[in-house]
């Protein structure tokens, strides 16, 4: 993989000949992106449907950590440029038409903090413009998103973008978000909860709010043939407060000596936290990141899936985490709380156990039924692999995208439309 840098579009091999996909294209902030597999899945979905979408990103990924990235997606990513610096020197049209969209910036958002957006938007319009592109989807309400926003603000670019969890929740205030659904052709969140927490805060926009469910390629994750003698309890996820995995530690200490081993797989800013907790307990390992695959090995052996999620004192939350998902795929069967979306995967008595957040001792007892009744857990595990076969099948849950995109005009070309806007700026 390139790293992008100084003033021309970096590119994984074989860029040059990618299709535009009639007229859309995807615009992540981070793409491949180590923690969300969803997105190239989905890429991939698409791709298979006959969207032969260019990708977009803002960032490089390198010093991410390893990912299992499928070859097909090589050569389909132009990265933009990590400095704007010589480009704003030398060209006084960028200068110009930087300088306008500023003073437009300040009067919408307050400062110009996020000048850089209107960088990254003023050098991709040409790049799109070229390969005919007149709508972009992103993933997060976040910073491509408002990339995004300003693509249809300065250009006429028709966006869309998927809403997941903290960046609706509690990281992008109120205002903002409103003025990135109220320009965007279509909003699509990941949960019947999230559409209803969207719907109720903007009622005028409701109905351009849409729920489609991540998908997931069951292919990917076989069923899981536990050792009974010493179950697996894996958890995996950031180590963030939000994945309650410090109240998963204190539940372990509370099984008694029952054999069992608990791997909490991940990575973030609480690791040193979850490594002092689990000291002296030598059943509980906090392992570090591992690959998509590494994980799925690990499922093939994996007992109960546990994922305590909590509420953070500042609003985040979970909404619908992908690696329920990829439990529930392995005929896992999963002990979780029921935050946002959660209930939505995990039903209670049905494909495993929900507990209140935040106690340890009721997640202790829920873990102790599921490895003292193992028939039972066992078969938790493949109504959970059912359920996720009904709803969460990436070809399922893409035909639902594919369709909503469609309704919403994204796959429309109007080059001709477009460059005149363009010109007559």
């Amino acid at each position: 993989m390139n790293a992008p840098g100084g003033e021309t579009p970096e590119r994984l091999p074989g860029e040059a000949g990618a299709a535009a996909g009639g007229g859309f294209a995807y615009l992540f902030e981070r793409f491949p992106s180590f923690t969300q597999t969803f997105c190239f899945r989905e890429v991939l979905a698409l791709r298979r449907r006959g969207v032969e979408a260019p990708i977009f990103s803002l960032r490089d990924p390198r010093g991410e950590p390893r990912q299992d990235f499928p070859p097909e997606l090589a050569g389909l990513t132009t990265y933009v440029p990590s400095s704007f610096d010589e480009r704003i020197a030398e060209d006084a049209t960028f200068r110009r038409e930087a300088r306008r969209a500023i003073e437009d910036l300040r009067e919408l958002w307050g400062d110009e903090t996020e000048k850089r957006r209107i960088y990254e938007a003023l050098w991709l319009l040409p790049e799109l413009r070229r390969r005919g592109v007149g709508h972009v989807h992103v993933h997060f309400a976040g910073i491509a998103a408002r990339t995004a926003f300003w693509l249809n603000r300065l250009g006429g670019i028709r966006y869309s973008f998927t809403a997941h969890a903290n960046d609706i929740f509690c990281d992008e205030p109120l205002e903002r978000l409103g003025m990135l659904i109220a320009n965007a052709a279509l909003v699509v969140t990941v949960s019947d909860y999230s559409v209803r927490f969207l719907r109720e805060r903007f009622p005028v926009h409701a109905a351009k709010v849409r729920r489609v469910y991540n998908g997931i390629d069951l292919t990917r994750f076989p069923r899981s043939e536990p050792d009974a003698a010493r179950p697996l309890i894996l958890a995996v996820g950031r180590y963030i407060e939000k994945k309650g995995f410090a109240d998963l530690v204190e539940a372990c200490r509370q099984l008694g000596p029952r054999p069992f081993e608990c791997l909490i797989v991940g990575q973030g800013p609480l690791e040193d936290t979850l490594h002092a907790a689990a000291l002296g307990e030598p059943r509980i390992v906090v392992t570090g990141p591992k690959s998509e695959r590494e994980i799925a090995e690990l499922l093939a052996r994996t007992s109960i899936f546990a994922l305590p999620c909590v509420d953070e004192a500042k609003g985040g939350k979970d909404n619908l985490p992908t690696v329920i998902m990829e439990a529930m795929a392995a005929g896992v069967p999963v002990v979780s709380t029921p935050v946002a979306g959660v209930p939505e995967m995990v039903i209670e008595g049905e494909t495993g156990r929900l507990v209140p957040p935040h106690d340890p001792a009721a997640l202790a007892a829920a873990l102790a039924e599921m490895l003292d009744e193992p028939a039972r857990s066992r078969a938790w595990g493949e109504a959970g692999r059912a359920r996720c076969e009904a709803l969460f099948a990436t070809d399922r849950v893409a035909a639902e995208l594919h369709a909503a995109l469609e309704q919403a005009g994204a796959f429309r070309q109007e080059r001709r439309k477009w460059w005149q806007q363009w010109m007559a700026r």
